[in-house]
């Protein structure tokens, strides 16, 4: 075999900083075992169509298997000057079973081949992905079921605002991540398409048969359009933009969690095994495991960007260009998954101070909504009465009470329609159970969330 298998055509060695800038190996070798599935694929097909003798298939078959189990065991020697994964094991196939080796590249490309890589790769690391968000969802089922009973302050603007169940608090980010997890079912069928036959952008003369390969390889049927299969990575993008938009929950929520273990909140506390110290402050507690996932919340929007920009402004087909399509998936699954499984560590071992979040509760006049509502079944518009609990407010803030502080004869001075059965509207408990709407906070509607979310995990 020629150093080079295109080198027929050039008349000089490559240079050998270009061997280094062009060179993909050092990453690209993750997809190995994929690789080496595809060509077992496509070499049974050549034997079984006739395009090459079904004998030298087989020899194929042997040798690639001999590959593979020799990259299992870490045996096998990775050659930059090779250029890729692909190189490199056609190599170690003309070291195995001589030049009948090179009949397995007949009517594919690398283009077809690196696609058909990567989207049985990211198929597997979706089904990955699925797994660890089924993870974390069902952490947060079993936090909610644990604190049916306990309230907290609900914010808007990081300002009190209503009284909420911590349960509802928790089945928020449950939806959050069940809409995760639907994209990323979307992403696989978007993925599951086997571009193989497409080879390098027009087709192949010889007659492959290219739904025995898709039907091997697991996929469910096979791309439309050979110059599309070979330069579409819009399923890398929808994966990238996926991953996205969990780490925008998953940031979201360790923003949460880091202010609720600050003692300004102190709503909970972290298992010690996922804090760290401080190398001169010894009372520190620091959570930096939820601060790290926020902070490569970054990468991760960073490598979508980058995958965007290589392919805006590429011509039909495939250009070198997109080799930089790996590095930022890869390193966005190496971020992904172990901050999911991290998550999900977190929300599994937190405690709840519900003391805290008791105390926090009486501050910012949680109920003054509903002393408003109170007085629209009254007989008052809402705008009326919205007017005058701001006053009761106001008179509350400078004479440092609450509002279930004020006497009756108080609070008839702002709206004579206000009778003794007000005190009812203004406690924690009967707030957040007057909210049955569907989706509301009552427990029996947050019940009835976190019963419907199970089923859903047991599917």
């Amino acid at each position: 075999m020629a150093k080079k298998p295109w080198g027929g055509r050039f008349s000089e060695e490559t240079d050998k900083l270009v061997e280094e800038f062009t060179a993909s190996v050092h990453y690209d070798k993750r997809l190995a075992l994929y690789d080496i599935r595809g060509s077992i694929a496509h070499a049974r097909m050549l034997g079984k169509t006739g395009i090459i003798p079904k004998e030298d298939a087989e020899k194929i078959i042997s040798g690639l298997k001999e590959i593979e189990k020799e990259i299992k065991e870490g045996r096998f020697k990775w050659r930059k000057d090779l250029e890729d994964v692909h190189m490199n094991i056609e190599a170690a196939l003309y070291e195995k079973v001589g030049p009948v080796a090179g009949k397995l590249h007949t009517a594919r490309s690398r283009n077809d081949q690196v696609a058909t890589d990567v989207r049985l790769f990211l198929r597997d690391v979706i089904d990955e992905t699925l797994r660890r968000l089924k993870e974390l969802r069902k952490a947060l089922v079993v936090k909610a079921k644990e604190n049916l009973e306990v309230i907290l302050p609900g914010f808007t603007h990081l300002q009190h605002a209503q009284p909420v169940l911590l349960a509802h608090h928790f089945m928020a980010y449950y939806e959050m991540f069940t809409r995760d997890a639907r994209r990323f079912e979307f992403v696989r069928e978007e993925t599951n398409i086997c571009p193989l036959g497409s080879a390098a952008l027009a087709g192949t003369p010889f007659p492959v048969d290219r739904e025995m390969v898709a039907k091997e390889l697991g996929f469910k049927g096979v791309t439309r359009n050979s110059m599309d299969a070979v330069s579409d990575r819009d399923f890398i993008v929808s994966f990238l933009a996926a991953a996205s938009l969990v780490f925008v929950h998953l940031s979201r929520l360790s923003e949460e969690l880091i202010l609720w273990i600050s003692p300004e909140f102190g709503f909970i506390d972290l298992p010690d095994k996922l804090c760290t110290g401080s190398s001169i402050m010894p009372q520190k507690k620091n959570p930096d495991v939820a601060e790290l996932i926020r902070g490569k919340t970054g990468r991760i929007f960073g490598n979508l960007f980058t995958l965007l920009t290589v392919l805006k402004g590429l011509p039909m087909t495939y250009n070198r260009d997109l080799q930089e399509d790996k590095e930022p998936l890869f390193d966005t699954i190496d971020t992904l998954l172990p901050s999911l499984t991290l998550a999900r560590e977190l929300i599994a071992g937190l405690k709840v101070n519900q003391e805290r979040m008791r105390k926090a509760c009486e501050q910012g006049h949680l109920t003054a909504t509903d002393l408003a509502d109170y007085l629209v079944t009254k007989g008052l518009p809402f705008r009326e009465a919205h007017h005058i609990v701001g006053r009761l407010v106001a008179y509350c803030e400078e004479k440092g009470l609450k509002l279930w502080e004020l006497p009756i004869e108080k609070l008839k001075e702002f709206s004579t329609l206000i009778e003794e059965d007000v005190y009812e509207w203004l406690t924690l408990e009967g707030s957040v159970a007057r909210r049955k709407v569907v989706g509301g906070t009552a427990p029996e509607q947050v019940k009835k969330a976190i019963s419907q979310a199970e089923k859903e995990l047991e599917a």
